[in-house]
């Protein structure tokens, strides 16, 4: 049976999010997508809505994105095969290469259209383009990764003064012209602090950060910096979750005053986190 909300409610729903509208118009919202969110097309098609409903309300929103299950993809296809160490991908030359047309082609512009089709005005960008992501090597035994030396937000900053929502994947580049694999949390958090952004939300996999990791209710509604690292040294978060906190740590401590891990797998998470009282999520706060 079709679910028919009443006009009343929906007027009553709108209303309630006004105050979040207000708060958040005109100012930067920061995006990492990515996970489970990514592959799926309903739950694409879900996140693209909330970004574009966010920009047509006066939010200044960009999308910083990975790409992880398509680059391994299309590394097998060409028989390669992926290898990490500690959890970051290890990139030589032809696995640059692969990266590049991966996220500054496919992913990004795969995104571009979509939000184009729902009604926003995206661009598509990558790290490299006017010098946004300047990196260096961040450690010779995983090739050309990269490590943030600094971010060069004008480009961004224009795009958005333009009435566009950014759209960017997370390839830097030296001053050589030599290409780096960024990781994508970590680069979100940097555009972030440069942008003196109002929220980043990072999206993945779990509710949030959960007390214990096989009860999916022991959701974390809220932690501070200083909490958050408690946890890692007791254990209680770990494995693929430390990066993802410790970039959410270092945006904190960089004046985002709204960080949040949510579950990017529950639709129109991004609008539960950022438009009602319940909000969604993990928030690490300073």
């Amino acid at each position: 049976m079709e679910n028919i909300i009443p006009n009343a409610q929906r007027a009553e729903v709108l209303t309630q999010a006004l105050q979040y509208i207000r708060r958040y118009a005109g100012k930067v919202v920061v995006v990492k997508y990515g996970g489970g969110a990514m592959v799926n097309e309903e739950l694409k098609h879900h996140v693209m809505e909330d970004i574009v409903l966010l920009h047509l309300i006066g939010v200044r929103i960009v999308l910083v994105h990975g790409g992880g299950p398509e680059i391994n993809e299309l590394m097998k296809k060409l028989g390669k095969v992926p290898a990490f160490v500690d959890g970051l991908r290890v990139t030589d030359a032809e696995t640059m290469d692969i990266v590049e047309m991966v996220l500054a082609g496919k992913v990004n512009k795969t995104l571009v259209n979509m939000l184009g089709t729902l009604g926003g005005t995206a661009v598509g960008i990558s790290g490299m383009d006017g010098g946004l992501i300047e990196a260096s090597v961040r450690d010779e035994r995983l090739g050309f990764v990269g490590k943030i030396e600094r971010i060069n937000e004008g480009i961004v900053t224009d795009l958005l003064d333009r009435g566009y929502i950014p759209v960017i994947s997370t390839v830097g580049c030296d001053k050589s012209g030599h290409t780096y694999n960024v990781n994508g949390d970590t680069a979100a958090a940097r555009i972030a602090a440069a942008l003196g952004a109002e929220s980043l939300i990072m999206m993945t996999d779990t509710p949030g950060i959960l007390r214990d990791c096989g009860d999916q209710n022991s959701l974390i509604p809220a932690l501070t910096v200083g909490e958050a690292r408690e946890l890692i040294e007791q254990g209680i978060i770990a494995g693929g979750m430390i990066p993802k906190v410790e970039c959410c740590v270092d945006a904190a401590e960089r004046g985002i005053k709204n960080v949040v891990i949510l579950d990017g797998r529950v639709p129109h998470a991004i609008l539960m986190e950022l438009l009602t009282d319940e909000g969604a999520g993990t928030l690490v706060h300073a």
